[in-house]
């Protein structure tokens, strides 16, 4: 996968282009919509809203989950499936996205998911 925290060469990302508001897909099923996101060089994150899916809480996605982008249809695919997206460590506030500790455990979460 690469570094966790940079979208993939060939995942359809443009340079600063804006995902907010495209539908998130797992790989069996839609999880939310992006709500916001990270464009810093290495630390590239989607923070998604699930809506009522995950008890109505956002969830980190950190770059390098995403599979591809269709800027046509805006949707966002990621390479993990709804439960292992549910089991990655919780996202609370924004303030998490400057906690090392926290981006570490989500960056191994989404490492683990590869093959």
């Amino acid at each position: 996968m690469g570094n966790v925290w940079m979208y993939a060469p060939d995942s359809g990302y443009v340079s600063g282009q804006s995902l907010v508001g495209f539908t998130v897909e797992a790989a069996d099923g839609v999880i939310g919509h992006v709500d916001r996101q990270q464009d810093q060089p290495g630390m590239q994150h989607l923070v998604v809203d699930t809506g009522v899916w995950v008890f109505g809480r956002s969830v980190l996605i950190p770059a390098g989950a995403v599979t591809a982008i269709d800027t046509q249809a805006q949707t966002v695919k990621v390479a993990a499936n709804r439960e292992e997206v549910k089991a990655a460590p919780r996202f609370a506030t924004d303030s998490d996205t400057a906690d090392h500790d926290y981006l570490s455990k989500v960056g191994d979460h989404y490492l683990a998911l590869r093959p």
